[in-house]
C-alpha cells in the first residue's frame, strides 16, 4: 500500500491506538492536517495554544495510563511545546510529539519557522528522532511509542520535514521493535531480591516510601499487598498519591516539605526504609545530610539511574514494579523470618502520638473562607471519586493534603517541574478520556491565567469541568516564603490586577460563579457540581489572604525540623 509521509504518521497512530491527537495547525503540518480531515478513527482536539496540546495530553496520559499524542508546527509551535514536554519528562509521563520541521533541503539555512527541534528538546526527552526519509517513518513512529511506553515511561519528539509529509512510499508498519541500544530490564535480581527480603523482616521501625513510579508501572494492587502482608506504615510522595488508599488504617499521609507530621517523624526515625518507584527529590529529603540518619535503604526502581542517583542505598534492585513486589511477597512468604509484631505493635504506637498532633487542623470559625474548607467540600461533593488536576503552589499543596485519594490516576499534577497553567489544560484530556467522570481543575488566580484561553477548547468540545479557583490576590506559595524568609517584602507577588472571573467565564460561554462569605461556600459549591453537571463552571473563591501551608520543611532543614504553624 503506498501512502504519502502524511497518510503514514496518521495511519501510525492509529496502529497504537490512539484516540485523541491534541494539536495545533501551521505550514510545515498541513499535508497531515488534511491526512487528519480524511479519516475520523483519530480524533483531533484543536486547542489554543501549543503548550496546552502537550499537557492536554499529558493529563489524558496521566489518567489513563496510555501515551499522549500531540502535532504541532515547526519554529514556534515546537518551542511553545517545549514546557509541556519538560512537564512530561520531569514525571516521567509517556507522549508522543510529532512537530513539523521545514523542507530537508532548508535544514539549517534559517528558513521561515526553523528551530532545531531535536537540539532544544534533547536535555528534556527520552528520545528525539529527526526523519528525513520517509522510508524511514513508520518505523520511527514504532520505536517513538515503544520509548515512550517502555521502563522508565518519558516524552519523545519526532520531527518530520514537510517535504517527507508529501512523499509517497509503500506503507508497513512493524509488528515489534527491537532497538539494541535499549533492552528495559523487567525482572530483579535474584540475590538482590533475596538480600531485601531478609532486610524487610528485621525491621524494628520500618517505613515504606512510594512514589510516581507504582502508579505509572501499574504496580498499585501489589504495593496493597504487600504492604497489607507485612502491616508496616505507608507514605506516598505528592505524585504517588492514590497508589496506596488514603482513608486505610497504614496510610499515613503524604510525605515531604508539606507532608504530615507522623509521615516526616517516621521517615527521620525509621530503620529500615523501603523506597519504591521513587526518586528521593528534594521536596521529599529535606536536608541530605540528615535524610533517614537511622536507616538501611532498600530502593526498587525501574531506572538504574535513579538509584543512588541523590541518597546512596544498600540495596538496589532494578525491575519494573509489579515483577518486583510479586517477587518479594513470594519471599516473605516463604523465608523463615517473620515480622516483629511486638516491635512493631510499638512503632505503630509511636506513630499515633505523632498522629495526634492533628498537624492539618485549621480555623473552621474564621470570618474568611479558608481553602482548606473548600478542598473539603468538594471532596465531600464528588465522595473522593473526582479526577484532580491542579496548578501549582499553596493550591496545589492544600489539593494534595486534604483530598483523600484512594484509587491511582485520580490526582493530575505537575511535581517534577512545578508548572504553573498545567491544571486547564491537563483537566481537557482528563475529561475527554472520562467523559462521565467528574473532574475538578484546582487553581489560583495567578495560575489559571496562564492558559486561560483553553476556556474556548472546552466549550467547542463540551467539556463540564469544574475550575475551583482558590483566590487569595497573591501567588501564594512565593508569599509564603517572603513572609517566612524574607521579612515579608512581598516583591511582584501582589495580584493586585486580576479579571472578574465570572464575566470572563460568561464570556467564554461558560457558568461564572464568585463566592466570598463562608456561609455562602457550601451552597455555591452544591450549586457548580449539581446544579450544572453538563457545564464548565469557573468557582471564583476568594480565601484568606494570609493562609499559609503547614506542615513546612524550611529550606536546609531536616525532615524532623518541620514547622507546623
Amino acid at each position: 500500500m503506498e501512502l504519502t509521509g502524511a497518510e503514514i504518521l496518521v495511519q501510525c497512530l492509529k496502529e497504537e491506538g490512539v484516540e485523541y491527537l491534541f494539536g495545533y495547525p501551521g505550514g510545515a503540518v498541513l499535508h497531515i492536517y488534511d491526512a487528519l480531515y480524511k479519516q475520523d478513527d483519530v480524533k483531533h482536539i484543536l486547542v489554543r495554544h501549543e503548550q496546552a496540546a502537550t499537557h492536554a495530553a499529558d493529563g489524558y496520559a496521566r489518567s489513563t495510563g496510555k501515551p499522549g499524542a500531540v502535532l504541532v508546527t515547526s519554529g514556534p509551535g515546537a518551542t511553545n511545546a517545549v514546557t509541556g514536554i519538560a512537564t512530561a519528562y520531569m514525571d516521567s509521563i509517556p507522549m508522543v510529539v510529532i512537530t513539523g520541521q521545514v523542507p530537508t533541503s532548508l535544514i539549517g539555512n534559517d528558513a521561515f519557522q526553523e528551530c532545531d527541534s531535536v537540539g532544544i528538546t534533547r536535555p528534556i526527552v527520552k528520545h528525539n528522532f529527526l526523519v528525513k526519509d520517509i522510508k524511514d517513518l513508520a518505523e520511527t513512529m514504532k520505536k517513538a511509542f515503544y520509548v515512550a511506553t517502555s521502563g522508565r515511561p518519558g516524552p519523545v519528539v519526532v520531527d518530520v520535514p514537510k517535504d517527507v509529509t508529501g512523499q509517497s512510499a509503500e506503507y508497513s508498519y512493524p509488528k515489534e521493535i527491537s532497538m539494541r541500544s535499549y533492552n528495559p530490564v523487567s525482572k530483579g535480581h535474584v540475590g538482590q531480591i533475596k538480600k531485601a527480603v531478609e532486610l524487610i523482616l528485621s525491621a524494628k521501625k520500618p517505613m515504606i516510601y512510594s512514589g510516581g513510579g507504582v502508579i505509572l508501572g501499574e504496580g498499585c494492587q501489589q504495593l496493597r499487598d504487600f504492604t497489607q502482608k507485612l502491616g508496616y506504615p505507608i507514605t506516598n510522595t505528592l505524585m504517588g498519591l492514590g497508589a496506596y488508599s488514603a482513608t486505610d488504617k497504614q496510610f499515613i499521609g503524604m510525605l515531604g516539605m508539606h507532608g504530615t507530621y507522623e509521615a516526616n517523624m517516621s521517615m527521620h526515625h525509621c530503620d529500615v526504609l523501603i523506597a519504591i518507584g521513587a526518586r528521593f527529590d528534594d521536596r521529599v529529603t529535606g536536608n541530605l545530610e540528615k535524610f533517614c540518619p537511622d536507616a538501611k535503604i532498600l530502593h526498587v526502581d525501574v531506572d538504574p539511574a535513579s538509584i543512588s542517583k541523590t541518597v546512596k542505598v544498600d540495596v538496589p534492585i532494578v525491575g519494573e514494579v509489579v515483577e518486583v513486589l510479586e517477587a518479594l511477597i513470594a519471599g516473605i512468604d516463604t523465608s523463615e523470618s517473620k515480622v516483629d509484631t511486638p516491635a512493631l505493635e510499638k512503632w505503630w504506637q509511636q506513630i499515633d502520638v505523632w498522629r495526634a498532633q492533628d498537624c492539618l487542623k485549621f480555623d473552621t470559625e474564621s470570618d474568611k473562607i479558608k481553602p482548606q474548607a473548600a478542598i473539603q467540600k468538594v471532596y465531600e461533593l464528588t465522595n473522593g471519586e473526582a479526577y484532580v488536576t491542579s496548578d501549582v503552589g499553596q493550591h496545589q499543596m492544600w489539593a494534595a493534603q486534604y483530598y483523600k485519594f484512594d484509587e491511582p490516576r485520580r490526582w493530575i499534577n505537575s511535581g517534577g517541574l512545578g508548572t504553573m497553567g498545567f491544571g486547564l489544560p491537563a483537566a481537557m484530556g482528563v475529561q475527554l478520556a472520562h467523559q462521565d467522570k467528574t473532574v475538578v481543575c484546582i487553581t489560583g488566580e495567578c495560575s489559571i491565567q496562564m492558559c486561560i484561553q483553553e476556556l474556548a477548547t472546552c466549550l467547542q468540545y463540551g467539556l463540564p469541568i469544574k475550575i475551583l479557583n482558590l483566590n487569595n490576590g497573591f501567588m501564594g506559595m512565593v508569599r509564603q516564603w517572603q513572609e517566612f524568609f524574607y521579612d515579608k517584602r512581598y516583591s511582584e507577588s501582589v495580584m493586585s490586577v486580576a479579571p472578574n472571573f465570572v464575566a470572563l467565564a460568561e464570556a467564554y460561554g461558560h457558568v461564572g460563579i464568585r463566592v466570598e462569605d463562608p456561609k455562602d461556600l457550601d451552597a455555591a459549591l452544591d450549586e457548580a457540581f449539581n446544579k450544572h453537571k453538563d457545564r464548565l463552571v469557573f468557582i471564583d473563591v476568594i480565601t484568606d489572604p494570609d493562609e499559609n501551608v503547614y506542615p513546612m520543611v524550611p529550606a536546609g532543614a531536616g525532615l524532623n525540623e518541620m514547622v507546623l504553624v
